[in-house]
């Protein structure tokens, strides 16, 4: 329902509850008048029979008893029949006086109902909520459709949040919304008001920073700098154990080549998260700081492959051989096919030292629980070696993708070669 509807309605209904005011106002003077109508024939039957009676008993007709009896007897009904004869009017009101009266009420129905109507819905009504509903589900079940929409839908659900803030379901999809279209910072505040919306939930608002400190880490390029610092800081004083925190910690200590701690931070995570959508590729990047102190993982690092996915061969071309350190980070992406918004589904982190190397993208991999593998029909591959060990492709990245899309199923066979071929230049 769109608002030119249902203002519509509401002035339909407005309508509505003035006829039941105003009909009764004037139906009633209709009545009245058919009344006065009645009570002046009524007389003038009256006046015509007492003329006769006279006439008669002038003529020698009637005598004076019966003249006399008939005329009391028509005094009689004539006072059954016009009972206010005396009050020239129908109930004791004039006529003036009455048409005055319902047109006053009417004046003021028209200006207060209305003006009533609105106010207690301006105050009571939910007109905004539904509209932020509506905002949330049209961005839900476009979430595949273009860009394009999907930029105007954000900016009208900031907008009717903007107007009502207090809307926390609506703050946190604005969030997400933002990071699927890339605009970090616009996601990590729109993090922020949610944290300011859940500040009677520790947990939640803890959560919220913790989100805010990932959009800034994207938006730096994986730098931990003061304003990530500052979120994730904020995050932890709520809750030490918030997990979005407790994962760039581990990635910015990784990326210093600080193992030990990157895996104190990960593995922590594995202990009080163990159903994080994220949860295999915090336990990949767990087997792969284990493997950079030269000592194998714990078993229950290991984690299972399950689901409809695709199982991919990477391969470095032979051009490339010898030029490209061992320890180079290695990013396998499944991308969506939508051309205008080709988020990834599954991302596996391994090292230029793994290949050539068969892995298995599916939901063990996934980046968000609103966007799996394991949903999808098809997938476009690629495969990216990253020098600075972020995942956003950089001049000096090595790449390799597969053109067509390749199918989602339960087979486990590989169903695609990536072969990492050319060097990105800008």
């Amino acid at each position: 329902m769109t608002d030119t509807l249902f203002w519509i309605l509401a002035a339909a209904l407005i309508c509505l509850s003035l006829a039941f005011i105003i009909w009764p106002l004037f139906s009633h003077r209709a009545d009245r008048r058919a009344q006065l109508d009645l009570r002046n024939q009524n007389l003038m039957a009256y006046r015509s029979r007492m003329e006769e009676l006279d006439s008669e008993y002038q003529a020698g007709i009637l005598d004076e008893e019966n003249y006399r009896q008939l005329r009391e007897e028509l005094a009689g009904s004539m006072l059954d029949d016009v009972p206010d004869a005396d009050n020239g009017s129908a109930g004791g009101v004039t006529p003036g006086r009455g048409r005055r009266s319902a047109l006053v009420i009417a004046l003021l129905s028209f200006l207060a109902v209305p003006a009533a109507a609105v106010y207690m819905y301006q105050q009571w009504g939910a007109m905004e909520d539904v509209a932020q509903y509506r905002a949330m589900q049209e961005m839900t079940a476009s979430s595949g459709d273009r860009v394009q929409q999907m930029t105007r839908l954000t900016e009208q659900l900031r907008e009717r949040l903007a107007a009502k803030p207090d809307n926390t379901e609506g703050w946190a999809m604005l969030g997400r919304s933002y990071m699927r279209l890339e605009q970090y910072e616009d996601a990590a505040w729109a993090f922020e008001q949610l944290a300011g919306q859940v500040q009677d939930d520790q947990q939640s608002e803890a959560t919220a920073w913790g989100l805010s400190a990932q959009a800034l880490f994207f938006n730096s390029q994986g730098a931990l700098n003061d304003d990530v610092t500052r979120a994730i800081g904020k995050a932890r004083a709520l809750n030490p154990d918030e997990v979005n925190a407790l994962g760039l910690l581990g990635i910015s200590a990784f990326s210093g080549e600080n193992y030990e701690q990157a895996v104190g931070y990960w593995e922590r995570i594995v202990d009080v998260a163990p159903d994080h959508p994220q949860i295999a590729s915090i336990r990949e990047g767990i087997r792969e700081a284990y493997q950079r102190l030269g000592r194998d993982a714990p078993e229950q690092e290991v984690a299972e492959a399950n689901g409809p996915g695709v199982t991919v061969r990477v391969e470095l071309t032979e051009a490339f051989e010898g030029q490209i350190p061992d320890d180079t980070t290695l990013f396998v992406f499944a991308r969506s096919t939508d051309r205008e918004n080709r988020v990834p589904l599954a991302v596996a982190r391994l090292t230029a030292g793994d290949l050539p190397a068969d892995i298995r993208l599916d939901d063990r991999y996934t980046m968000s629980p609103e966007n799996r593998v394991s949903e999808a029909a098809e997938v476009l591959l690629v495969a990216r070696l990253s020098p600075s060990g972020t995942a956003k492709a950089q001049e000096g990245d090595w790449q390799g993708v597969v053109t067509d899309p390749v199918a989602v199923t339960d087979n486990r066979e590989v169903a695609a070669t990536l072969v990492i071929d050319h060097q990105l230049r800008d």
